[in-house]
């Protein structure tokens, strides 16, 4: 019977000889909770000889074969080394198809649950709670400290000093997400590997605010038909505080954007001339993700488009009760959208 609060995760994830074989991990810092699945895996399988192998199921892969986790985890390779499989919960994994192998907990492999926030009356992370050969770990949104550490463990490993004012701002600056925290301060870590310290300037050349960051994964995801990663990206920014109006505001300047582009190469102007109309002009990162949006959104397509937004905006005022449902629905009709039918069938 293990339940670990997020303050003791890090301490008893690194005890990897002590973990058990069915592991949760769970909270409203998405990012946290994949990179720690990915760690423990990553170290679990290092430690088999031969290593073991690590696989990634989720929802899809029950839907091509119902029976795969269970025979995965009862496996025992010929070669030996141990199956560590990370699951992702869903509608296939979740607490009723989980229990009778959390309840026999007589596996061969490791069995590694990510999961979304879970109250203590709920019942995959109480069945986890209270097995004696189960683990579930709390992963929330990181500290000033935790964010220190961090900083250390990436600009550490690259041999980057950091100035203390650069420190201070770069602390403001990132989010409530293991994962984006980890890429921005890395990035920032590659940018000033020359000098070899990183001050103010580098900060605020290479690391924007969180929230406009977070914001900017969702909109850019939807807009180019990437459901899953739009639908991940919205749940973390929700996670990190962001209301869904303004991530419904968000979406509806970029589709704004892009319907004026449009519009340009409709009259006969190459994608090359429309680009450069785009105020704000794009970050060259993303140039030529924004231009295969403007191939793929025709003017009917972006015309539909913003109407559903608009009807999102104004059902997310009138009702705010409602305003993560609408905009939940919002990225679907968009990825139907973005799909070469169109939303059509």
């Amino acid at each position: 019977m293990v339940a670990v609060k997020a303050h003791q995760a890090e301490a008893f994830l690194k005890a990897v000889e002590r973990l058990p074989a069915l592991i949760l991990l769970y909270g409203t810092d998405a990012g946290l909770v994949a990179e720690r699945g990915a760690d423990v895996a990553r170290r679990l399988a290092a430690r088999d000889d031969p290593p073991g192998e690590v696989l990634r199921m989720d929802d899809a892969s029950l839907d091509e074969d119902p029976d795969r986790l269970v025979v995965e985890l009862n496996t025992i390779p010929m070669f030996g080394g141990r199956k560590i499989v990370r699951a992702a919960t869903g509608r296939r994994i979740n607490a009723q198809s989980l229990k009778p192998l959390v309840e026999n907990a007589n596996i061969a492999g490791v069995l590694i649950v990510e999961a979304g926030n879970l109250r203590p009356d709920e019942s995959l992370r109480a069945m986890f709670e209270k097995s004696a050969s189960a683990a579930a770990i709390a992963c929330y949104p990181d500290e000033a400290r935790d964010l220190d550490g961090l900083m250390r463990e990436v600009l550490g490993a690259a041999k980057v000093e950091i100035t203390s004012e650069a420190r201070r701002l770069l602390q403001m600056r990132l989010g409530a997400d293991r994962a984006m925290s980890r890429g921005e301060i890395e990035k920032l870590a590659l940018f000033a590997k020359t000098k070899g310290t990183i001050d103010e300037d580098d900060v605020d050349a290479v690391v924007g605010d969180a929230a406009e960051l977070a914001l900017d994964r969702v909109v850019m995801a939807a807009a180019s038909g990437r459901l899953r990663d739009a639908l991940r990206e919205l749940d973390r920014c929700e996670a990190g505080g962001e209301s869904a109006q303004g991530i419904l505001a968000a979406l509806q300047r970029h589709f704004l954007r892009l319907h004026r582009v449009r519009a340009v190469m409709d009259a006969g102007k190459s994608l090359e001339d429309a680009m450069r109309q785009m105020r704000p002009p794009p970050h060259f990162k993303q140039k030529a993700e924004i231009e295969g949006q403007v191939r793929t959104w025709t003017g009917p397509r972006l015309a539909a488009a913003l109407g559903r937004i608009g009807e999102a905006v104004k059902g997310a005022r009138l009702n705010s009760a409602m305003e993560a449902t609408l905009a939940s629905a919002l990225i679907l009709d968009l990825g139907r959208l973005a799909s070469p039918t169109g939303g059509r069938g």
